[in-house]
């Protein structure tokens, strides 16, 4: 872990999202330099069931790395059996969710519904490090609401039973993805001289400029971007070059169909392509997002049941922008 962070160096790192950064997604975000990556988040339950769906989850390439494999669960006795198959799939590290705030995974004390109970949550992950042979992180957020934020204590006892690195979303619980991410409370925790390990900041990051932006405000360790990746995987290039005193380039509507086709393919290559119609759909929106009259062209991507169908509609999504100023970044 600690050859991925120095005084110079600002890790890029694409925050894990349950349906999204799947392994075609990861790939694809390599390419545009993301420097860490991590699974979808996983069920500990269901990697000790052998469920096909989580096994899956946890493949990855060596040209992911580094990757951690990401698992949650409320159940110390659960977390601790899941370990042998996470680390038989040899990962950099692997992370615990406890930040994830859907009702399904909180209200059975997993992801932020840990944080109702800082000494279980403590207990359970001392409990893992001591048995990982890996290093171990955490991400998590600031606290469960309001009036119950923790993230100052619990990245202090997070550090002083052996966890490696962890990460922050600047939310409560409560607040799931609304309202404005609190960078500050980020930077506050970064900035404890007692806190010495690396701290990852995560939430509202959608422009390159804002990882500068951050990084110099606050001296974050690095940044996870999530949502901002979505259709978007170039942000960690353009974030990469402006950390090397470099100028964004422009990415035109060409290129966003080509890095769609790409991703297209890599998605029938991993899933099928029965699967693959289904799993894109998620992303077609994004990559197009602010194009004028898009409308009509998202339609016929939707609503394709064959691969040549979507290819086909990509062609014209290039051909009628062609003569537009289609610029992003």
């Amino acid at each position: 872990m600690k050859g991925l962070f120095n005084s110079n160096n600002c890790i890029l790192g694409l925050s894990p999202m349950d349906d999204v950064t799947d392994f075609p997604f990861r790939e694809l975000c390599k390419s545009f330099r993301a420097g860490l990556l991590y699974t979808e988040f996983i069920s500990a339950e269901g990697i000790n069931h052998d469920a096909y769906k989580s096994h899956r989850k946890m493949t990855f390439s060596d040209n992911q790395r580094p990757v951690a494999v990401q698992i949650f669960g409320a159940d110390e006795s659960e977390l601790l059996r899941c370990l042998e198959s996470v680390c038989e799939a040899h990962p950099d590290f692997v992370d615990i969710n406890w930040g994830c705030p859907v009702r399904k995974v909180a209200s059975r004390g997993a992801g932020s519904g840990m944080l109702k109970d800082i000494p279980k949550l403590l207990k359970i992950t001392q409990s893992i490090v001591q048995h990982s042979p890996i290093p171990v992180s955490v991400k998590t957020r600031l606290g469960y609401d309001s009036e119950s934020i923790c993230i100052d204590y619990l990245v202090k006892g997070l550090q002083d039973i052996g966890v490696a690195m962890v990460a922050i979303h600047g939310r409560t619980k409560t607040q799931m993805y609304g309202g404005k991410a609190d960078w500050d409370a980020i930077g506050r925790v970064k900035n404890n001289p007692s806190v010495t390990i690396p701290i990852l900041g995560n939430g509202d990051i959608t422009e390159a400029s804002q990882v500068i932006e951050v990084r110099k405000k606050y001296g974050i360790d690095g940044v996870l971007i999530g949502r901002g990746a979505i259709g978007n995987p170039w942000i960690f290039e353009q974030a990469s070059r402006l950390l090397h005193g470099e100028s964004e380039r422009p990415v035109t509507v060409a290129e966003r169909v080509e890095v769609c086709r790409r991703h297209l393919a890599k998605t029938v290559d991993f899933y099928g392509e029965r699967t693959a119609l289904i799993v894109m759909k998620r992303h077609y929106s994004a990559y197009f997002k602010g194009l004028y009259n898009f409308r009509q062209f998202k339609s016929l991507l939707l609503n394709a049941m064959d691969i040549e169908t979507v290819m086909a509609a990509l062609d014209k999504v290039r051909d009628f922008y062609f003569n537009f100023d289609s610029t992003v970044g």
